[in-house]
């Protein structure tokens, strides 16, 4: 039995209709979606959550590393001595360095991943996933908290101490908060360069100051001084071990980067990123080792340099 050709209109016939120009010369604007496996369809309308490059990558290395606790190195050195300083200070770099390489080849084969909440999860199961991202929490919690200290401190030094401290801690809240309202860190990698330049320049500034002084701020006045750093020191335990703390919140900037390394344009270049962020880091914390060299003080560079 010969069955009836159907409508043109029939559901069967119909096909899939592409976005045509109404009129002659009408130019039809497509959206290009992409599909990223952490954020999902990005679209021109939506924030760009992968729009990092690798030099931005460095930058946000750097800024997140660099700014912990740089400016205690010198203290460190003190308490333990030259030659144990420096052994300590480059085992603790290479574990963090090789860790920091992990974090990128661990990204390229688990695209879905984030933060480490997420490698938690895919190591651990859902307590996992929970236990670091409450660690994660915590641990920037106090870090924010330590920036906002430092913050305050510096603030008060070049002001002498014109108003409260407490004014100081909240001018620098508001100053973070607001930071923290922008959504994607593309534009923040900007801000980064700024904050990376001005840590340089600020430990260079110090450092060359502290080295063409006759004598550190805090030195008796009247009296020969001569510098006192020591090849080997024997610390106390609890000086010892408040040295070691110090120099692995000076590189504990690592859980970061998975985040960091979620936002580039391309991840495969983030080994890039970090062997330009490994080599300034490395060579501005060595730096700050010579400072010990040029005078002693029980006090941290910045502390003598505000003195003054």
């Amino acid at each position: 039995m010969l069955k009836s050709p159907k409508h043109p209109n029939h559901p069967d016939n119909l096909q899939e209709i592409n976005p045509v120009p109404s009129q002659v010369g009408e130019i039809v604007e497509e959206k290009h979606t992409t599909h990223d496996a952490v954020f999902g369809e990005i679209t021109e309308d939506s924030p760009n959550y992968r729009n990092v490059g690798w030099l931005g990558t460095a930058a946000l290395m750097m800024k997140t590393q660099i700014g912990l606790g740089v400016l205690s190195l010198p203290a460190v050195f003190d308490s333990l001595g030259i030659v144990p300083g420096v052994i300590l200070l480059c085992v603790i770099a290479g574990i963090t360095t090789w860790s920091n390489y992990i974090v990128g080849i661990f990204k390229l084969r688990h695209r879905e991943v984030y933060g480490i909440d997420d490698v938690g999860g895919l190591i651990f199961g859902r307590i996992g996933r929970e236990v670091l991202g409450v660690c994660f929490c915590l641990y920037f919690t106090f870090v924010s908290g330590s920036a906002l200290l430092s913050i305050s401190i510096a603030l008060n030094a070049v002001s002498e101490h014109a108003v409260c401290t407490a004014i100081f801690v909240l001018v620098s809240a508001i100053i973070g908060f607001s930071l923290c309202s922008i959504r994607t860190l593309d534009r923040i990698s900007a801000i980064a360069w700024i904050g990376v330049s001005c840590i340089v320049i600020a430990v260079f500034t110090v450092t060359i100051a502290v080295g063409i002084e006759d004598r550190p701020a805090g030195a008796p006045k009247g009296i020969e001084w001569k510098s006192d750093y020591k090849i080997f020191n024997r610390p106390s335990f609890t000086d010892a071990m408040s040295a070691i703390a110090s120099l692995i919140f000076a590189y504990a900037g690592t859980p970061a980067f998975f985040n960091i390394a979620a936002e580039m344009r391309d991840p495969r270049n983030y080994t890039k990123a970090l062997i330009w962020y490994t080599t300034i880091v490395d060579l501005t914390s060595l730096h700050l080792r010579w400072v010990l060299l040029a005078q002693q003080s029980r006090k941290s560079p910045t502390a003598s340099q505000f003195q003054a």
